[in-house]
């Protein structure tokens, strides 16, 4: 009998299941545990998106639409981006996916040939390398602990010159997850710079665009437009990660070839979360405000604790994530700490070492979850700390 996986894709050899996923379910076995693995809201999604999605139903809003997307909800998308963050593209120039997932994975395998290098900075979300690997190219991790979580120019400029023309993209995502870490009108400039002029694009992960604390949202496509693809969608900013709406944003020329993978692969996204998101992108476009609030007082709650207890953090200005380093008198293997404070201590964080080099002897905690939720997981977590410094 013959064994046919042995005649799938090759690349899939190269692609594991998600570390991060193994971990969560484990997690979720244990009773009573306080969970902080998933990026998952725990708000609702609002209510005038609720009953936007309940009219498009009663309209008989359940046929095929536009591939790319309804015109009223790319408008409302052109609209909110150019109010909000100074991103100009045209209602022809977004695609609306199922999800930021589909979103990354069309303009990547739109990109690459196999054999492309793709500078991926870590800690990272494992998706991307994931990806690029079904693609045919080649991930190059660029490990960006000694720069406080971010891809530096120099750093860029060095990866470049080492792996030479076969670099192909760079990919990007701020407000990071898993760092929380954000670039600064500044560093994008000094970014743009690097790679204007090469034939390299720029794939821009910004689906935590709404959830920054300390300074405006800032956009590397405002600084290099013609080789920027920019991915986006309502998924955080909303509460709305089941209703899978996410946006691809390009110049028309580029457009025009990702929309290929898109139709190809999905044909259109459901008509009826389309008109949600229509809302959520016009109506409820300061929707994410006072989860914003919320969140910022979660976190501060949470780098207070860690700092009381020696775990040493780069403070998040954005997203919802904490990643911090593990006390240093404490078990430093990030996976054996994360499993047994799990299993003693009833608190899951995920281990850093699962998102990339960098990520070694360090914790991701999300707080997107309540603040009685968070209040007891920290007392869990000092509990915890307390016996291991006496054993």
């Amino acid at each position: 009998m013959m064994e046919m996986t042995n005649y799938l894709n090759r690349q899939l050899a190269g692609v594991k299941a998600s570390d991060i996923l193994n971990f969560a379910n484990f997690a979720q076995q244990i009773p009573n545990i306080i969970n902080f693995t998933l990026g998952e809201p725990d708000f609702n999604t609002p209510e005038h998106i609720k009953q936007a999605a309940i009219q498009s139903i009663h309209d008989d809003h359940s046929h095929y639409a536009p591939a790319n997307g309804t015109l009223a909800l790319r408008e409302n998308a052109s609209t909110f981006l150019a109010n909000k963050y100074q991103q100009h593209y045209t209602p022809d120039e977004i695609i609306v996916t199922q999800g930021a997932t589909e979103a990354l994975y069309t303009a990547i395998v739109s990109v690459l040939n196999p054999g492309d290098k793709v500078i991926i900075p870590t800690p990272t979300f494992p998706l991307y390398i994931a990806d690029v690997t079904v693609a045919g190219g080649q991930p190059v991790l660029v490990n960006t602990a000694a720069t406080g979580f971010k891809l530096t120019p120099e750093l860029l400029a060095e990866t470049i010159t080492r792996e030479g023309e076969a670099v192909k993209m760079v990919i990007l995502n701020y407000p990071s997850n898993p760092t929380g870490v954000v670039y600064s009108p500044e560093e994008l400039k000094a970014l743009a710079d690097v790679l204007r002029d090469k034939p390299i694009f720029a794939l821009c992960d910004e689906i935590y665009s709404e959830l920054h604390y300390d300074q405006p949202h800032a956009s590397l496509s405002a600084y290099l437009p013609e080789q920027t693809i920019l991915v986006t969608g309502v998924s955080k900013s909303h509460a709305m990660t089941g209703w899978r709406i996410g946006l691809l944003g390009a110049p028309q020329s580029l457009i025009n070839e990702l929309s290929k993978i898109h139709q190809f692969t999905i044909t259109s996204t459901a008509t009826v979360t389309q008109d949600a998101a229509a809302s959520a992108l016009g109506q409820g476009k300061d929707d994410a405000l006072p989860m914003r609030d919320a969140y910022s007082t979660r976190r501060d709650y949470i780098l207070a604790t860690l700092d009381d207890l020696g775990f040493i953090t780069v403070k998040p200005e954005g997203a919802f994530y904490i990643y911090t380093k593990i006390a240093p008198d404490l078990e430093q293997d990030d996976e054996k700490f994360a499993y047994d404070l799990a299993e003693r201590g009833l608190v899951a964080a995920v281990p850093g070492s699962y998102f990339g080099p960098g990520g070694e002897h360090y914790l991701r905690l999300s707080y997107a979850t309540s603040m009685a939720e968070i209040k007891q997981g920290m007392t869990n977590l000092k509990n915890y700390v307390a016996r291991q410094r006496t054993e």
